[in-house]
């Protein structure tokens, strides 16, 4: 059984443990003050609204922005998501960015090069998510009050979108990938029970 203390706010990384490198990561991050920003569930179905679908599909962009990561199973919550995220090898890296000779390697649309072409963390990666999904949930949220016919310089503060830290697990074999993945794919049946719902 896969738990979280909604309140564990101290580091919770493995110390000395090189989040950079090859493997399986299983990733939780929730909504600031567990609130509900992403949409519902209907009939055991996840309904994405506008900021769910922001949520949703900067995920799907994530390997664009970092050469050595693949997407697994990930799933959309109303005020968390959960995702597998799968590292790939340095050289996977090397070989994805080209002859670092060349005046112009070639590039997936969106990634930032790195000189140093130091492999990025599952912090890292999670960091951009949450930054990008934050702006662009914000720009939405800006758009929205305009239309309701409130003046540009009127509108509220949208307030923080997440949490500070997140939820991290090392998927070690294909047993525990199996449990995760399912665990993942059937949060939306399962809602009502899960510790992360709000009534």
């Amino acid at each position: 059984m896969l738990l979280f203390n909604r309140h564990f706010r101290k580091n919770i990384r493995l110390k000395g443990y090189d989040y950079s490198q090859a493997g399986l990561y299983f990733i939780t991050i929730c909504t600031n003050n567990m609130k509900c920003l992403y949409g519902k569930i209907i009939d055991e179905e996840m309904i994405l609204n506008d900021y769910g679908i922001i949520a949703y599909n900067e995920w799907l962009k994530l390997p664009e922005r970092f050469p050595n990561l693949e997407l697994d199973v990930f799933q959309i919550m109303p005020n968390h998501m959960h995702g597998i995220l799968a590292l790939k090898k340095n050289d996977a890296v090397h070989a994805s960015l080209g002859d670092a000779n060349m005046a112009t390697p070639p590039h997936k649309a969106g990634a930032s090069l790195d000189p140093t072409n130091t492999p990025k963390t599952i912090g890292d990666i999670v960091g951009a998510y949450k930054s990008l999904v934050a702006n662009n949930c914000l720009e939405t949220f800006k758009k929205i009050k305009i239309n309701d016919g409130i003046s540009p310089d009127k509108i509220p503060m949208m307030g923080k979108l997440w949490q500070n830290n997140f939820y991290e697990h090392i998927i070690r074999n294909d047993a525990a990938h199996l449990r995760i993945s399912q665990y993942i794919i059937n949060n939306p049946k399962k809602w009502k029970g899960d510790k992360f719902y709000e009534r």
